[in-house]
C-alpha cells in the first residue's frame, strides 16, 4: 500500500498486488457536520504530524470456522493528521496494514474527548480500479447478482463485492469490523472504474472513536479469494467470552407442523440422522409480525397449526433427553420490546438458542443494538443466528456464539445453479452464510427447485456455516430413502482445512474441506453441463483413502460409487446442466 498526496492537504492511497496496479490514487476522509468536532470534516486542509509503523506475527485458533488456525502477519502504519488551521482541534489517524492476503485501512479518533461530538455525515473513501474491472454486482444483501463493469449502476452495491481487473488479478472489497458503524456500499461515479463509499445513514459518536475497517483482498485466481478470507475476522478483537466451549456447531433441521408430535418425530429423525438441533420457526408465540404477541409465552399461530398442540416444555425436554438442542424464532418486533426479558427466560427453559428475524440493518443505531444483542444472547449461554439482510464483518471471531447469520439468497428464494456458483467467490467471502439446504425438493415444494439432487448434496461444503439448516421445508416422513443422502448424515459444519480446487464465479466451483483426517469434497456447474477434473493431490500421499461418491443418476435420483483412491487419483466426472457432485474420503480401504 502506498500513501500519496495528489492534492494539496487532502489523504490519498494506492494499491499494488504483486506489482500490479489494483487501486489507483484514490481519497481518503469523512465529512462532518460543520459546527462539530473538526469542522466541516477530515478530508482536505490536513497535515501529517507524525507516522508510527509496527509488525505483528501472531496466530489464533477459532471456535467454529473454516481452518483451525489463522495467522494473523501483518505490516502496519499508522498517520496521524491534523487541520492545517490551527483554530481547527483533534487529530485523526489512518491505520493501515498490509497482509500477504490483501491490505486494511481505518479511521481512528484516539483523543478522550467525551464532551466533544462526532458527527459524519459521508464517508469519502473512494477506490479506483482500472478501465475494464469486472465486478460481481447485487444491490440487496439477498439478490441474484450480475457481472457489470463498473460504470453507470443504478443502485449501489452490496460488500463483498469481488472484482476481475484486466491485468488478471483478482480482487473483493469488503468491510470488517462493522459493529459500531453504519453499512457501507459503493456506488459508481465519474469516469468507469471510480467507486465511491456511501454510508447507510450518519455516525454520531464520542471520541475515542474507531470507524469499520476497508478490505481489499488480493489474489491470482479467483479461489485465493476464499482460501484468505480470514483476514476479515482477523480485523476484529479476540474472543471475548473466556469459556466458549457451551457454544456447539452442528446441522440443524426445522420443525414445520409447530405440534408436539412433529417435534419428538424431528428429534428421533435428528438422532438418526445426526442433526444436533432441532428449530422452531415463526409461528410457534402467535403470528411474527403483530405486535401484540408476546415471545414469552407458547401461543402457536393457527394459521400455521390450527390445532395449537404445541407443548414447548415437553418437546424441549424430550430433545434434550435425546441430545437434541433447541432453537427458537423471534421476530425483530418481539426482540426489541422484550430482549432482556427473553434470553435469561429462554436459558431457564432449556433453549440452545435464537435466531433473529427481520432484524434492522445498515443504520449506525441498529448496527451497535444488534451486536449488543448478540453480547447479551451470550450472557445467557445463546447460540445465535441473525436472519434476512445482515452479512458477517467477522464479529464471530469476538462473540463465537454468532455461528451464522442469512444475508443470502439461498434456498428460501430457490435461485439458480449459476446464482450458486458465484456465492463461493463473493458472498461466502465475508463469512459463514445460513443458505437452507432443501433434498427432495419436487415433494416438498414442487415445481421450486432449479437444481438437482446431488447439487444440493454438495452445498453444504461449499458454503460455510457452523449452523447448518438442512431438510428446510421438509418433514422427517418426507424422507425415506436415508441412502440417498447419507452424504449428510455426520457431516461437519466447520473445518481444520479449506481448499479451493478449482472454479470461477458463474460457471462451476470446487472444494475441499478437512475434518481431522476426514476430506469432504462439493463440486457444482451452473445452468450448462460440464465435464470436471478433480485432482486429490491434497491427500496425504502415503494413505490409501475410500471414497463414496455422490452423482445425479439422469432420473432426479442419486447414485453412490464407491473408490478406493490416492493422493495420484484424478476423478473426471461429467456433471449434467445444474448438477454437482458430493465426495467423501476416509483413510482406509
Amino acid at each position: 500500500m502506498q500513501t500519496v498526496g495528489s492534492e494539496a492537504g487532502s489523504p490519498h492511497y494506492a494499491i499494488q498486488y504483486r506489482n500490479q496496479p489494483l487501486i489507483a490514487s484514490s481519497r481518503l476522509g469523512l465529512k462532518a457536520n460543520p459546527n462539530g468536532f473538526g469542522g466541516a470534516g477530515w478530508f482536505k486542509d490536513l497535515r501529517v504530524v507524525r507516522t508510527q509503523r509496527r509488525t505483528q506475527q501472531t496466530s489464533w485458533q477459532p471456535v467454529a470456522g473454516e481452518r483451525s488456525n489463522i495467522p494473523d502477519h501483518f505490516n502496519e502504519l499508522v498517520i496521524t493528521l491534523a487541520p492545517t488551521d490551527a483554530r481547527r482541534k483533534g487529530i485523526m489517524q489512518v491505520v493501515a496494514r498490509a497482509y500477504n492476503e490483501g491490505v486494511a485501512f481505518r479511521y481512528e479518533f484516539p483523543e478522550d474527548l467525551s464532551t466533544q461530538i462526532l458527527e459524519f455525515t459521508e464517508d469519502l473513501t473512494q477506490f479506483r480500479l482500472p478501465s475494464g474491472t469486472q465486478g460481481w454486482f447485487t444491490n440487496r444483501a439477498q439478490a441474484e447478482y450480475e457481472k457489470r463493469p463498473l460504470q453507470n449502476w443504478s443502485a449501489q452495491a452490496e460488500l463483498p463485492l469481488t472484482l476481475e481487473l484486466p491485468n488478471g488479478v483478482w480482487a473483493s472489497i469488503a468491510q470488517a469490523e462493522q459493529v459500531n458503524y453504519p453499512r457501507v456500499r459503493l456506488k459508481t461515479t465519474g469516469p468507469e472504474g471510480e467507486l465511491q463509499t456511501q454510508l447507510f445513514g450518519e455516525v454520531v459518536e464520542t471520541s475515542p472513536y474507531a470507524t469499520s475497517w476497508r478490505v481489499v483482498l488480493g489474489a491470482n485466481e479467483p479461489g485465493k479469494l476464499l482460501e484468505q478470507n480470514y483476514l476479515i475476522p482477523n480485523l476484529n478483537p479476540p474472543n471475548a467470552l473466556s469459556k466458549p466451549d457451551w457454544i456447539k456447531p452442528g446441522q440443524v433441521m426445522r420443525e414445520v407442523t409447530l405440534s408436539t408430535s412433529g417435534a419428538k418425530a424431528l428429534v428421533d429423525f435428528a438422532v438418526q440422522q445426526q442433526i444436533a438441533y432441532l428449530h422452531f420457526d415463526a409461528g410457534w408465540y402467535g403470528h411474527e409480525y403483530e405486535v401484540k404477541e408476546d415471545a414469552t409465552t407458547v401461543t402457536v399461530d393457527p394459521r400455521r397449526n390450527p390445532k395449537g398442540d404445541l407443548d414447548l416444555p415437553e418437546a424441549i425436554r424430550y430433545a434434550r433427553s435425546k441430545g437434541i438442542g433447541v432453537i427458537l424464532y423471534v421476530n425483530h418486533r418481539a426482540l426489541e420490546r422484550q430482549l432482556d426479558t427473553l434470553f435469561p427466560l429462554y436459558q431457564r427453559w432449556g433453549v440452545s438458542g435464537v435466531k433473529f428475524g427481520f432484524v434492522h440493518t445498515g443504520s449506525h443505531r441498529w448496527t451497535t443494538w444488534l451486536h449488543e444483542a448478540v453480547r447479551k444472547a451470550a450472557q445467557y449461554n445463546l447460540i445465535v443466528d441473525i436472519h434476512d439482510e445482515y452479512r458477517p464483518t467477522g464479529f464471530s471471531r469476538t462473540y463465537p456464539n454468532l455461528l451464522t447469520q442469512e444475508g443470502v439468497l439461498g434456498n428460501e428464494g430457490f435461485p439458480d445453479a449459476t446464482h450458486n456458483t458465484i456465492l463461493p467467490f463473493t458472498r461466502y467471502l465475508a463469512g459463514a452464510g445460513d443458505y437452507t439446504f432443501c433434498f427432495n425438493t419436487d415433494i416438498v415444494r414442487p415445481g421450486k427447485s432449479k437444481t438437482t439432487q446431488a447439487h444440493q448434496l454438495a452445498l453444504p461444503v461449499l458454503y460455510f456455516s457452523p449452523l447448518q439448516y438442512v431438510f428446510w421445508y421438509g418433514r422427517p416422513d418426507q424422507y425415506p430413502n436415508t441412502e440417498e443422502f447419507s452424504f449428510w448424515k455426520g457431516l461437519p459444519t466447520v473445518w481444520d482445512e479449506t481448499r479451493v480446487l478449482g472454479g470461477r464465479p458463474g460457471e462451476f466451483v470446487t472444494i475441499a474441506r478437512r475434518q481431522k483426517d476426514a476430506w469432504y469434497v462439493g463440486c457444482i456447474t451452473n445452468i450448462q453441463a460440464r465435464s470436471v477434473t478433480i485432482p486429490l493431490s491434497f491427500l496425504p500421499a502415503d494413505k490409501s483413502f475410500t471414497a463414496v461418491l455422490y452423482e445425479d443418476d439422469g432420473r432426479g435420483h442419486v447414485k453412490q460409487t464407491r473408490l478406493t483412491v490416492t493422493a495420484s487419483t484424478t476423478l473426471k466426472r461429467d456433471l449434467l446442466a445444474s448438477g454437482g457432485l458430493a465426495l467423501s474420503l476416509k483413510p482406509g480401504n
